[in-house]
């Protein structure tokens, strides 16, 4: 069911462009240029017909000095993980399926971005209702276990991390904690501000 976009915003009006402070604007002809062609490849929306912007990015809006150098974090990680696609996207709908529907706005443009990447729609419904699915590739299943373990019981024991270290290295343990990070800071805004997702 298609949310109407009045309500996009959450808690949170949708900001109008057309009164964007200097560095809101900054932070919004960003996110035309990089998130913007991203997601419309991909097939989700990250803006109205009208042009305001949805999602975490309306919330980024309300304080662009951090949410510009927060982009730009997020931009390296993509950009110099060592994880392949597929690793890193179940890592990602794991911190979604972690946060529930507070997250529904992530999980809806992460489980069309994990579709992309080959994942069934099976497996992408188990992945989001917190499931480690047996059609995963063993390194799927693990980076998925060692995220489980970190966001719910806020430890990852011996031997989970010995294999997880066996499979991606310690440079590819960093970016599991890299990109975990990344995305439970956006769950945390798309939660306190009942973000939901667009349909």
């Amino acid at each position: 069911m298609k949310v109407g976009d009045d309500a996009l915003g959450g808690r949170l009006p949708l900001a109008d462009p057309s009164t964007l402070t200097h560095t809101q604007q900054e932070l919004f002809d960003s996110v035309m240029a990089n998130q913007l062609p991203w997601a419309n490849d991909a097939g989700f929306r990250i803006r109205t017909d009208g042009g305001r912007l949805i999602g975490p990015f309306n919330t980024f809006l309300r304080h662009p000095e951090i949410a510009l150098p927060f982009l730009g974090f997020a931009a390296a990680e993509s950009d110099h993980t060592s994880l392949p696609d597929r690793v890193r996207e179940v890592v990602i709908v794991a911190v979604g399926a972690a946060w529930g529907a507070g997250a529904q706005y992530e999980l809806y443009a992460h489980k069309i971005l994990a579709c992309r990447l080959g994942l069934s729609p099976e497996v992408i419904k188990a992945l989001g209702e917190g499931d480690v699915p047996d059609d995963l590739s063993d390194d799927e299943k693990l980076a998925v276990r060692v995220a489980r373990q970190l966001l719910i019981e806020h430890r990852l024991d011996d031997d989970l991390y010995h294999a997880a270290e066996e499979a991606f290295g310690q440079q590819g343990l960093y970016d599991i904690g890299a990109v975990m990070g990344q995305y439970q800071t956006v769950c945390t805004l798309l939660t306190m501000f009942q973000v939901p997702a667009p349909e």
